[in-house]
């Protein structure tokens, strides 16, 4: 997978940042200064092609993901995580994703397969990504940043994503901004805080 990782700290935690729809590996590197700049940064490219813009899963139409395409690539998308941990020894219990929109879609989908693939995860804008159960989350911190207005990932979409994660006994927080889909400055500082207190 055409990636970036950026040493800080093998021992400390590793941001794994995953872009929205037409994003690459550079876009939410700022993002990730902001949060944490002690950490590692592994940030990877999606790998569908829509229209000439890089995503991590196709979709049938807007708002309805492909779920064969979705399972088979969040399952690439760990293997490649548990490979860049080994190639780059970093600690791998300690991986904390961060997702923009489709990026979050593909990290929360991370979450519905997998046990203990991700020690916390910051999911801006996030859709349910498939409707199934969940392992068991307990001890994995959740926060999900929504916009009441948002068109794309409509308000009900986010109650029903932390409803599944808190069923799965994971720590969720929703945190609900005034607007639509955009990512803002003041739901990045808000994440930042509530990472710096878990």
């Amino acid at each position: 997978m055409i990636h970036i990782y950026k040493e800080k700290n093998r021992k400390g935690p590793t941001l794994l940042l995953l872009h929205g729809t037409g994003g690459d590996e550079k876009d939410l590197l700022p993002l990730a200064d902001i949060i944490d700049p002690s950490a590692n940064i592994l940030s990877v490219r999606g790998q569908v092609l829509e229209n000439g813009s890089n995503r991590f899963f196709k979709r049938l139409a807007m708002g309805v993901f492909d779920l064969e395409d979705l399972v088979h690539r969040t399952k690439q998308l760990k293997e490649f995580v548990d490979w860049a941990a080994d190639h780059y020894d970093f600690d791998r219990l300690q991986v904390i994703a961060i997702g923009y929109s489709n990026g979050a879609n593909i990290a929360g989908s991370i979450l519905f397969h997998y046990k203990d693939a991700l020690k916390k995860a910051m999911l801006f804008h996030p859709m349910v990504p498939i409707r199934k159960e969940l392992p068991d989350l307990t001890g994995v911190g959740v926060f999900i940043s929504a916009g009441k207005s948002d068109s794309i990932c409509p308000p009900e979409e986010s109650e029903e994503l932390l409803e599944l994660l808190s069923l799965a006994k994971a720590d969720v927080t929703l945190s609900w901004q005034p607007g639509g889909h955009r990512l803002l400055m003041e739901e990045i500082v808000e994440a930042k805080t509530w990472y710096e207190k878990k």
